[in-house]
Formats: C-alpha cells, sequence, structure tokens
C-alpha cells in the first residue's frame, strides 16, 4: 500500500484565529486523538488539511452519513475472480501505515458504529479486525481526528461521554473580522475594502442566529460570493446568490438580507 498518495502535495491555507496550530502539534507529538468543534463553514477541515502538511503526514479523510457502518470504516471482504479478499476501509490503512485518519461530522453516523474507534483512542491503540480474525497495532505515525458541529446536537444525535472523553478538543468559531477579510482577499482574491464588506453582511446574518436563521452565513459561502465578485459577477447579485439564497427560503428573512447587501455595496 502506497500511503504516500495521501499526503498533501501543496499547502492549504490556513490563517491561524489563535495558538490552535501550537496545540494541535502538541497532541500529535504525544499521538493524542483530537476532537475539532464550530460551526459549518468555519474552517475545521481546512485546519486538519493544514496540519497534515505542515506534519508531512498523509490524511485519510471519511466524511460521516447516517448510512456508515463499521464495516465502511474498517474493510471487508470483496469477491474477485479469484474467490474473496480482504480490503481494508479508511480506519484500518491509517492505523496499518501510519497516516491521521480525519473523520469529518462524526455526530452524522451511527453511534454503534463509533464503538470501533474506542480501543485506537485509549493506551491501547490497537483495532481490531474480527471479520479477519487480525489485531493491529497502531502505526506509530497514526492519529484519529474528527469533527462536528456543536450546534446540531440533540439527544438523538451527539457523541456517547464514553466516546468524547478519549479526546483532546479544540474548539473554532468563526474567524475575527481581521482575520475572516484576510481569509476573503487570499482565497477569494478581492481587495480589502469588498472583503471588509463581505464580513459585515456575515455579521449581520450572524446575528439573526437564532431569530429565524438556524446558521450564520459562513466563511466559506463569503469565499464563494468573494470568487463570483472576481469572476466579474456585481457584488450585489454575487452576494445574493452565495449568502443568502444557499441558507434560506423564508421570504422575510431573505428581503432582511438582501436590504443589507444593498446597503453595505450601494
Amino acid at each position: 500500500m502506497d500511503i504516500s498518495q495521501y499526503k498533501i502535495d501543496n499547502e492549504p491555507f490556513y490563517d491561524a484565529q489563535s495558538n490552535e496550530i501550537e496545540l494541535y502539534e502538541a497532541a500529535y507529538a504525544a499521538r493524542l486523538p483530537v476532537m475539532v468543534k464550530g460551526p459549518t463553514g468555519c474552517g475545521k477541515s481546512r485546519f486538519v488539511e493544514h496540519m497534515a502538511w505542515k506534519l508531512g503526514k498523509p490524511i485519510i479523510t471519511v466524511s460521516c452519513n447516517e448510512d456508515i457502518t463499521a464495516s465502511d470504516l474498517v474493510g471487508r471482504y470483496l469477491l474477485d475472480a479469484n474467490g474473496t479478499r480482504w480490503v481494508d476501509g479508511p480506519l484500518t490503512m491509517a492505523a496499518r501505515y501510519g497516516a491521521i485518519c480525519y473523520l469529518d461530522e462524526i455526530v452524522e453516523a451511527r453511534q454503534d458504529t463509533m464503538v470501533v474507534i474506542h480501543a485506537l483512542t485509549d493506551h491501547r491503540r490497537e483495532l481490531s479486525l474480527d471479520k479477519k480474525g487480525e489485531l493491529i497495532k497502531a502505526h506509530p505515525d497514526f492519529q484519529l481526528v474528527i469533527s462536528y458541529n456543536p450546534g446540531y446536537q440533540s439527544l438523538m444525535k451527539d457523541l456517547k461521554q464514553s466516546t468524547k472523553q478519549r479526546f483532546c478538543a479544540l474548539d473554532f468559531d468563526y474567524a475575527a473580522p481581521d482575520v475572516e477579510a484576510h481569509i476573503l482577499q487570499k482565497e477569494g482574491n478581492v481587495d480589502r475594502d469588498t472583503a471588509n464588506k463581505l464580513v459585515k453582511i456575515g455579521e449581520t446574518a450572524r446575528n439573526l442566529k437564532g431569530h429565524g436563521l438556524d446558521e450564520g452565513i459562513s466563511t466559506r459561502l463569503m469565499v464563494y460570493a468573494a470568487t463570483l465578485i472576481n469572476q466579474g459577477i456585481a457584488p450585489v447579485e454575487a452576494c445574493k446568490m452565495a449568502l443568502v439564497r444557499p441558507i434560506t427560503d423564508d421570504a422575510d428573512i431573505r428581503e432582511t438580507l438582501d436590504n443589507a447587501i444593498e446597503m453595505i455595496f450601494g
């Protein structure tokens, strides 16, 4: 298995908000599992990819959903021309060959599926392949990272304490205005004045969270708006397309945000 194919060759742009880079480096040096928490589109996945690049380690990402099973993570026997053969799942590959395994939006997976990670996230650092009759001792470079949005927690979708208390945790939020504007300049290739205006629109929408909006405008969506503006789309139209239409179908909320956009870019 050539695990190097999972290495990130080009540096993913990431603008640090605080000391999260130093904290993650310390956790990786001790091979501690890490939980990354924060709202949608605030840079959680970009941060993990940046750290994998910075550390020079391969990263295997799994986008979790309610249909994912333990076999999807661990592996299964498949039929081929010669009979059956075992195929490692992403978690097994990472543990066997020494990669960072990143389980994105882990609360979307069923809780019974998550039990398979327990032995990898304590002193044992091992993974039992019951169907194959094999016990894998995790490679020295292996680390498990999970992420989720605490805003979507519910009684039905939350991690058990037996899972939570196996991880260190980093809290993320939307970046400070000056940092977020710099991100938009870099990622969307717009000037500072346009970036500042986009940030102001984002702040307006985030103030509506819990008052008609389930979630504020993410940094990701603001990058989309900046990208459209850079493509020659008028700023007002770009903002309506990228910032308003994706997050709400409520006519009153749309009108409120559309008016804010027209005032800021008017």
